[in-house]
């Protein structure tokens, strides 16, 4: 009868044995970053093609909610450039960029809101709920989490030299009320931003450059890991080799020196920004690999390039 009552356990082969132990042992290796990062703030800034790739988004809402699961804090804010063009081209509005930024008039800030606030935001929130953490999808208007300043200035990337530049309505975080934040963590509930906000100065909304948001949040958090998933491994060398670390100080001087460049410059500059204002390490990663986040967080290589202050 005992027998009858307990199904017989299927017979694992070796090498489905060896699979398991390898599993094991890996959870087992995470466990000090487990207790490392327990209770910490991990800002990710969520972009480029994992954000378009179904798979790639449902892998990093799983290590969104891992490390939420495992006692950390991730705030997710999110970028949207592609959905943003495909949505103007398709209402007959013609974008113009300055330096990668959209300038942005009231008819085309109305489709900025709408996609950035609207469908994206709530298809990442979705995302993370489906896989068992509880997110909310807010902008940078709602509660004032985000308070703008006109962009009016910025730096040629070839030339270092600061241009006089009218974008309309393109901000840059003035303000940051961590308050509105603070309120989500203590719910137990994974922030999910889009970058529009408020203007300090009156009362128009603005559309904000998605790694400065999530840098101007890291460092009003004073968030212990500011993460940049891109589409590159990280900042590459003049051999086109990936550089692991860096301080602020070396970042400087690789961009003077025209290593660092282009589109990569505001990134890096976004990374020295967070870290003096008190963010222990940004880091720009690739987002295409496989759950980046948990190589990232987890594991003491980590993955693409990270910037300490020292």
């Amino acid at each position: 009868m005992i027998g009858a009552q307990h199904m017989a356990e299927p017979v694992r082969t070796d090498k489905e044995q060896r699979r398991l132990i390898r599993m094991a042992e890996t959870i087992s290796k995470a466990l000090p970053y487990m207790r490392r990062h327990n209770d910490a703030t991990f800002v990710v800034k969520y972009g480029g093609h994992a954000m378009t790739d179904p798979k790639l988004g449902d892998l990093v809402a799983r290590d969104v909610v891992l490390m939420k699961q495992v006692g950390m804090n991730p705030v997710v804010v999110h970028g949207g450039g592609p959905q943003i063009n495909k949505m103007l081209d398709r209402v007959g509005i013609k974008s113009t960029f300055v330096n990668g930024l959209r300038v942005t008039d009231a008819a085309t800030m109305e489709i900025v809101e709408m996609v950035l606030a609207g469908s994206i935001n709530k298809a990442i929130v979705a995302d993370i709920n489906e896989c068992g953490g509880i997110a909310v999808g807010i902008c940078g208007k709602d509660g004032n989490l985000i308070l703008a300043r006109k962009v009016t200035e910025m730096r040629d990337p070839k030339t270092g030299e600061l241009l006089k530049v009218d974008l309309k309505q393109v901000g840059e975080p003035a303000k940051i009320n961590v308050m509105v934040l603070e309120q989500l963590r203590r719910a137990d509930v994974i922030p999910v931003v889009a970058p529009i906000g408020f203007g300090v100065d009156d009362e128009l909304t603005y559309n904000i450059n998605a790694d400065t948001s999530a840098g101007a949040i890291a460092g009003a958090m004073r968030a212990k890991r500011l993460l940049f998933l891109t589409d590159v491994p990280g900042v590459l060398d003049k051999d086109g080799k990936l550089i692991e670390d860096m301080t602020v100080e070396q970042a400087r001087a690789l961009i003077a020196d025209g290593t660092i460049s282009g589109g990569m410059i505001p990134k890096v500059e976004n990374c020295i920004d967070a870290v003096n204002r008190g963010v222990e390490a940004a880091v720009i990663m690739d987002g295409r690999v496989p759950h980046a986040l948990l190589l990232e967080v987890f594991t003491e290589a980590g993955i693409g390039t990270m910037v300490t202050r020292t």
